[in-house]
């Protein structure tokens, strides 16, 4: 399974891509294979204010539906608009053009309570989504 080394993960399947206080958002492999076919997102809006592991949105598939959680606090700045129409970007391509939202990051130290991709690995060895 992929799971790129230049992000962070949550124990609820989200990855963040840091660059500067700008974060990019988005699931996991593990979570779009779990999920299965994904045929709706709800994100949060543009301008809105989140808390880390608050409720931000919903991903449907045709399996179940599920929460998405903030990773950091911080105010959204943008979605990613083409999931509008292509949910199943998150399928083809989750570390990519699948990507969510992207946030600025209020509290850079809550980094510190996400985990790398070796730590990440490991909880999928010893857990399901």
């Amino acid at each position: 399974m992929n799971i790129p080394s230049d992000r962070f993960y949550t124990d609820t399947h989200e990855w963040v891509m840091v660059s500067g206080d700008i974060a990019t958002v988005g699931i996991t492999e593990h979570a779009q294979r779990e999920l299965s076919d994904i045929v709706y997102v709800e994100l949060p809006k543009v301008g809105e204010r989140v808390s880390q592991k608050s409720v931000v949105g919903v991903i449907e598939s045709v399996k179940a539906a599920s929460d998405l959680y903030a990773p950091v606090s911080g105010e959204v700045l943008e979605v990613n608009s083409q999931l509008a129409e292509h949910p199943s970007l998150i399928n083809s391509n989750p570390y990519g053009e699948g990507w969510l939202y992207k946030i600025r990051i209020l509290n850079p130290q809550e980094l510190n309570d996400l985990k790398d991709a070796d730590a990440y690995r490991e909880l999928l060895k010893n857990k399901k989504l």
